[in-house]
């Protein structure tokens, strides 16, 4: 996530083949040996949560580098010996056909050009292997767009095509790449190139799929949604699809004056957080399409591998303000989905499939994610926990009690979850598993917690005016499908040398704070990213932490390394990897992003001009790749 919002209240179907169906000729070779063929290729990560799958690089110690200093330069810095390359910034063409429109550094790209580049703050990524660790697709999301630098002039005027431009900057980016003689390049031209956008046609399956909560005026069947937005964290399936999930989307729409119970639940309020948006987009104006926000908030399947399929809403998985989708695969075969609402005092989900993953890739797969159970979670005191079946009938989720039906059980699944008595988190963000089963979840910090009228620690969240965040782990009882876990702290972030015990946390090795994106790779490595936001970097329990980084952590040990910072005014978000382990992908988000959280459309490189540092340039998220300059195994 970057801006934190949490402190404010809370077409033509037709012409679409399927989102499964398979056309290309390397994914057809990858997928013909069904689930075994996938999870030792295309998704090697994820092959890692599962018994028997050997770690790549033996058993020896698994940080075998040198810390990267703290620092608080406008640069990006990587351990002695490895090399940091930029590829697909904001803006460059994602290669497709016939459209190659260049990044002006002006901010006057058109909305239909910036409808064929890259979006603008490049969050959650995947790499899709298609020869080996040669050549795949980058499929990233992007959150959401600085205004100031978008366009020309800012926010100064305001018209239907600037709307339209920063609706086309959200979404997802499919991209080419390819290892050429040592470095990776974008393919340009590409058959799999592809943007999608707030604008884009969609489809709603599973419960909800045509519920009276999800109809409007411009959709009377509730089934097709338009576009998606505020894409934050991801994730990947065994069948070879992406999973790109809608986070702090409320923030979007204008909302009435005196809202509803359910409109206040979900923090929607009158302009939102200024976008804008609706002043020349109807849809967006909640006072005149009141369903339209629950149209969003949903985990969205999207298959990279065919351009010319529709992105699916799967309602099974619960409306939120999601922050990710982890796949785990249970041994008999289920697939469980693991999602953390980043929001204070927010919750953790999973859903188990009702059937078992089959072989065939996404043909055979087309309706796995939705049927099934979505609970929520429940931490006790004493390191035990539960999950709560967040089903219609079952305890107080009746129609008594304001759910009709499942539909809105997944609707509202919020108002369910508090009815539940589920556990109130700290900004519940990345979910990563390990290779002995343990789930990860970053809890970014919550500086209410303890507050006046809020709810205090408890065992989970054990710290007031939690300025640090903290990791939470859990081990499901048996298998990932189980109902029951235990859980423990693996780390308390913060300097230990704070003066403010609250603070201090109880890091092994390269201090830290505000943990957020999470990634283990295929040796088991646990990869951390922070998100210190930009008004509170330099202050208070955060000033000695310099910029946002990432860090490889021992999951044995506990040990932290910092293997990269970024440069200044950055979040450091979103990390993927070649199958081989040679290749890292990691995104840099909002560089220079000024401790207002606004840019001055005047001064738009007032603080940084990453990457490129020309005198006229915008700074511009983007992806790096790194390599060890000897070729060697990322993280040895």
């Amino acid at each position: 996530m970057a801006k934190d919002f949490s402190t404010m209240e809370d077409s033509n179907r037709s012409s679409n083949p399927s989102i499964h169906e398979i056309s290309s000729p390397a994914r057809r070779t990858l997928l013909k040996g069904g689930l075994g063929t996938a999870l030792g290729g295309l998704l090697a990560p994820l092959a890692a949560t599962l018994p028997g799958c050997a770690a790549t690089g033996g058993t020896g110690p698994l940080l075998g580098f040198k810390s990267v200093p703290l620092s608080t330069a406008d640069r990006l810095a990587v351990p002695e010996g490895y090399i940091a390359e930029v590829i697909a910034a904001w803006g460059e063409p994602v290669g497709l056909s016939g459209e190659s429109p260049a990044f002006k550094e002006d901010g006057s790209n058109t909305a239909a050009e910036q409808e064929a580049q890259m979006g603008m703050h490049h969050d959650g990524i995947h790499f899709f292997a298609q020869d080996g660790s040669k050549s795949g697709l980058l499929v990233m999301n992007h959150e959401y767009v600085d205004d100031g630098l978008l366009h020309r002039d800012g926010l100064k005027t305001w018209s239907a095509e600037k709307v339209r431009k920063a609706q086309a900057a959200h979404g997802v980016s499919v991209i080419e790449v390819a290892d050429k003689g040592g470095k990776w390049e974008v393919v340009r031209p590409s058959p799999w190139a592809r943007r999608i956008t707030s604008r884009t046609p969609m489809e709603f399956s599973g419960p909800a799929a045509g519920h009276a909560l999800l109809r409007t005026a411009a959709d009377a069947t509730g089934r097709r949604p338009l576009g998606t937005l505020n894409n934050c964290a991801s994730g990947i399936t065994p069948w070879g699809t992406y999973l790109t999930c809608e986070e702090n989307f409320i923030f979007y729409f204008n909302g009435p004056e005196q809202p509803n119970a359910h409109e206040r639940r979900w923090g929607l309020r009158k302009n939102g957080a200024g976008y804008r948006w609706h002043e020349h987009d109807e849809r967006f104006d909640a006072v005149k399409h009141p369903n339209e926000p629950n149209r969003f908030g949903w985990i969205v399947e999207v298959d990279p591998f065919n351009p010319s399929s529709t992105p699916i809403k799967r309602t099974a998985l619960g409306r939120a303000a999601h922050e990710g989708a982890t796949v785990a695969v249970t041994r008999d075969g289920h697939a469980v989905v693991y999602s953390g609402e980043d929001a204070r005092f927010e919750y953790i989900y999973k859903f188990v499939s009702r059937d078992k993953i089959k072989p065939g890739g996404g043909r055979a797969n087309a309706d796995l994610l939705d049927h099934g159970t979505l609970y929520v979670a429940k931490f006790d005191a004493g390191g035990a926990g539960r999950w709560i079946a967040l089903t219609h009938g079952q305890g107080p989720l009746t129609a008594a009690n304001g759910f009709a039906d499942q539909g809105e059980v997944l609707v509202k699944t919020r108002q369910a979850s508090d009815l539940l008595g589920a556990t109130k988190m700290d900004r519940p963000e990345w979910i990563a598993v390990d290779k002995q089963g343990w789930v990860y979840c970053t809890l970014t910090n919550n500086s209410e917690r303890g507050a006046a009228n809020r709810p205090g620690t408890d065992a989970p969240n054990p710290r007031a005016d939690n300025s640090m965040g903290h990791i939470i782990r859990w081990k499901d009882a048996g298998d990932f499908d189980a109902t029951s876990f235990q859980w423990n702290h693996f780390v308390l972030a913060g300097d230990p040398a704070n003066a403010r015990a609250e603070a201090r946390g109880n890091v092994k090795g390269d201090a830290f704070g505000c943990p957020d994106g999470l990634w283990v790779d295929g040796r088991g490595v646990l990869w951390i990213q922070t998100d210190m936001s930009t008004s509170a970097m330099g202050k208070g329990d955060l000033a000695k932490l310099g910029n946002n980084a990432m860090l490889a952590a021992d999951v044995h040990t506990g040990e932290t390394r910092r293997f990269l910072v970024g440069p200044s005014g950055c979040e450091v978000t979103g990390v993927t990897g070649t199958p081989d382990g040679r290749t890292l992908f990691v995104n840099i988000q909002h560089p220079g992003e000024s401790p207002s959280e606004k840019s001055d459309p005047d001064q738009p490189r007032r603080y940084s001009n990453w990457p490129d540092f020309r005198p006229a340039g915008r700074p511009r998220s983007a992806t790096v790749v790194v390599r060890k300059a000897d070729g060697g195994v990322i993280g040895t």
